[in-house]
C-alpha cells in the first residue's frame, strides 16, 4: 500500500523505516542532526512541499520532510483509504 505524505508524494509503506516528529528533534540530538546533514550532502533529502515540515519520513532511499504530522501519517498507515 502507498501512503500519501503530502504534496504529490506517495511512498510504499514497505520502504518506510521510521517517521520522526520535527518538534522533538533538538540541537542536543547531535547524532540525528549529523545523520540528516550527511543525507543532505548526499542529495538524499526531499522537501515534499513549501510548507513548514512537521515530520520526517525516513525510507531506505531518502528522507522526506513532510508538512503532515506524525499522527496523520500513522493514521494513514493504519487505516487504508476507504472507497
Amino acid at each position: 500500500m502507498y501512503i500519501h505524505i503530502g504534496g504529490e508524494y506517495a511512498i510504499s509503506e514497505y520502504l518506510i523505516i521510521g517517521i520522526f516528529d520535527m518538534e522533538n528533534i533538538t540541537r542536543k540530538q547531535k547524532d540525528m542532526i549529523h545523520f540528516l546533514s550527511v543525507l543532505e550532502k548526499d542529495d538524499k533529502v526531499e522537501y515534499v512541499s513549501d510548507e513548514i515540515p512537521r515530520s520526517i519520513v525516513l525510507t531506505v532511499e531518502k528522507a522526506y520532510f513532510s508538512p503532515l504530522s506524525v499522527q496523520t501519517l500513522k493514521r494513514r498507515i493504519k487505516e487504508p483509504l476507504k472507497k
